[in-house]
């Protein structure tokens, strides 16, 4: 019974949540008073027309810049003082919308250098390769479940643009986080390519939720769980694909006559 009631209890616990969060530059509000909660494996969007302030969010969460006012939550732990690196630590991940690879590494050779940072071995990683088999078993199974293991040898610069954009999930992944902040991980991806990317995300470990920007709307309706649609700065609403779609505020300031499938 007490388990089952701290179990219960850990799952009311929001994975990532903000409260009061404001930032401005000069006379610019770029955030504007945010409050919400991203629950325990949850696969929710964040959608908005550009300036909305979606990226600023992100950078907010992950310690990028610095908040003038409001609290930053992860799991049960406020983290808004904390460095970036020391978010990454505690499972707060993100990718962004430029590709951050190693282009002279093979996938597999990224990966691994991921797991290894994470475990503190990456000084010498490279030349005592076949010291660290579980570090590269662990990195083929990252990739293999994102569809790249038959591409695991090939050079970052070498792999087609949308499989870039899942190696970079997968070195995010390396690092075992408790929430992924995704930042428009279809950009730059040819459409054929896109639904395959999401279908990878979808398929995450529930125990990582996801937060993930995207502007193709038939990829958000078709993927999230709950949307979160930001204005001016601020969280205009949030809801489920159908509550969003139903909303008349969201298609005159965002969706317009835009197909959402």
């Amino acid at each position: 019974m007490e388990r089952n009631l701290a179990a219960r209890a850990a799952m009311t616990v929001a994975a990532l949540s903000a409260s009061g969060l404001q930032k401005a530059f000069g006379s610019l509000a770029v955030a504007r008073n945010i409050e919400f909660a991203l629950p325990q494996a949850a696969r929710y969007a964040l959608v908005g027309p550009n300036g909305a302030g979606k990226t600023t969010l992100i950078n907010l969460l992950t310690g990028m810049i610095r908040p003038d006012g409001g609290k930053i939550f992860l799991g049960g732990e406020e983290i808004t003082a904390l460095r970036p690196e020391q978010r990454v630590k505690r499972g707060l991940v993100r990718t962004f919308q430029i590709n951050t690879l190693f282009p002279h590494l093979s996938a597999l050779e990224a990966v691994t250098l991921a797991v290894c940072e994470r475990r503190g071995q990456s000084g010498d990683w490279r030349r005592r390769l076949t010291g660290h088999r579980d570090a590269i078993d662990e990195a083929y199974d990252l990739l293999n479940s994102l569809m790249l293991g038959e591409h695991c040898y090939r050079l970052t610069r070498e792999l087609a643009y949308g499989q870039q954009r899942l190696l970079e999930i997968a070195l995010a992944l390396a690092t075992r986080p408790r929430v992924l902040l995704l930042d428009e991980p279809a950009a730059g991806v040819p459409q054929d390519e896109s639904a395959q990317l999401f279908s990878a995300i979808a398929g995450l470990a529930q125990d990582i939720s996801v937060l993930f920007i995207e502007h193709d709307m038939n990829l958000v309706f078709r993927f999230a769980s709950r949307i979160i649609v930001m204005v001016g700065g601020g969280i205009l609403v949030e809801g489920t694909p159908a509550e969003i779609a139903a909303n008349a505020r969201v298609r005159e300031v965002y969706l317009g006559k835009r197909s959402h499938g």
